[in-house]
């Protein structure tokens, strides 16, 4: 019986044992395991990451897309105005020959051109093109070119005297800047 008593115990270690072994292989395992959940934890918030900073991006592509298709639909007429202006100017040139005989052929046909030129500017008007005034005002190097200085007495320094050629804004951009003369 004693001998059946150490070959149940003996049975009993090596069970133990065995569970012992079990357990640290399980432990192992565990670990493993654990290591692997970490290590895809850290890949789905890396994944996370690119999907938020794709969405960014893309949103502020929209935006920038929006304003760019905003700006082209608000300026669509610049290249148009931009070359209707020389016209326009011709026709102020041709209008300024008429004198104070009303009578004379000149006139005559020269009103023909000042309907012309008045269609033109109200045309210019509904599309929102305006003419940038700087006659008497101070010189403004955003809106103006000045191609001649001139001493004039009783003239503030920086002041316009003379318009050379007219300058336009279309909506809030410039378009053209005006060919000015300032006082020295």
């Amino acid at each position: 019986m004693e001998e059946e008593l150490k070959k149940k115990n003996e049975d009993i270690e090596t069970l133990e044992e065995k569970k012992e072994i079990k357990k640290e292989k399980h432990n192992k395992k565990d670990d493993k395991k654990e290591k692997e959940i970490e290590e895809l934890k850290k890949k789905n918030e890396e994944l996370l990451n690119k999907i938020l900073y794709n969405q960014a991006e893309f949103s502020n592509y929209k935006k920038r897309r929006e304003l760019e298709l905003s700006n082209m639909l608000k300026y669509q007429n610049q290249e148009i105005v931009t070359e209707l202006l020389p016209i326009v100017d011709n026709f102020e040139r041709a209008i300024k020959l008429d004198d104070t005989n009303l009578n004379d052929e000149l006139s005559k046909f020269l009103e023909g051109f000042k309907m012309i030129y008045s269609h033109l500017v109200e045309l210019l008007k509904k599309y929102e093109v305006v003419e940038i005034d700087c006659l008497n005002k101070e010189f403004d190097a955003n809106t103006m070119q000045a191609l001649m200085t001139a001493k004039i007495e009783g003239v503030k320094a920086g002041m316009v005297v003379e318009v050379l050629q007219k300058g336009y804004m279309l909506k809030d951009r410039m378009i053209r800047p005006a060919l000015v003369k300032v006082s020295e």
